[in-house]
């Protein structure tokens, strides 16, 4: 029979993110931190690869996104509300840690699970930050995908791509549950 973990169960049945614009600070410093990376290091990984990687946005560094997201935004042609989304993602934020999804060359692992494993560890970050009594946030958006700018302002290299800005303070208040999927219209059962 399995050893079952109720307090961990009771935690998944019930995490909820929380929405970054409510989070403030503190965050987490880097001793704080350095559990839930490693919690997220935990992650499935075929093949021992780490085809992921992390970025560490601390204040200076998230007003300097903040400004760059405005910037690109204007290049873009964007509208004002889009740059300003952009700016407040990493000018409110007290702490962002990136997911860099950085593949490897492999001849047994694909691609799309070296993929598959950069997002478990997004999840897996999220849950142990949630876990710690932080309050977080998992987002992407245009700024993730613009070429320009995560090579510029973050460096990351052509292959790498951002698979998450982790976004981690202390949650100001805590958000109801939204509508979760029904669990017996998207399951099959297979017998034979």
């Amino acid at each position: 029979m399995p050893t079952p973990n109720p307090d961990a169960m009771a935690f998944l049945l019930s995490r909820r993110s929380r929405p970054s614009k409510t989070l403030t600070g503190p965050a987490p410093d880097r001793a704080a931190l350095m559990p839930l990376l490693t919690a997220a290091a935990r992650s499935p990984d075929h093949g021992k690869l780490e085809p992921w990687r992390f970025i560490v946005l601390e204040r200076a560094a998230l007003d300097r996104l903040a400004n760059a997201a405005v910037a690109r935004a204007e290049v873009l042609g964007s509208a004002p509300e889009v740059a300003e989304k952009a700016r407040r993602q990493f000018a409110e934020s007290p702490l962002c840690v990136v997911v860099v999804e950085s593949p490897k060359e492999s001849p047994k692992v694909p691609a799309i699970e070296q993929t598959y494993s950069a997002g478990a560890v997004c999840l897996a970050l999220l849950n142990a930050a949630l876990a710690s009594g932080w309050g977080a946030n998992w987002l992407t958006g245009w700024v993730a995908e613009d070429r320009a700018l995560v090579e510029g302002e973050l460096g990351l290299a052509p292959h790498e791509r951002i698979a998450g800005f982790l976004h981690i303070g202390t949650e100001t208040l805590t958000p109801p549950d939204r509508p979760r999927p029904d669990i017996e219209a998207i399951t099959e059962w297979v017998s034979e």
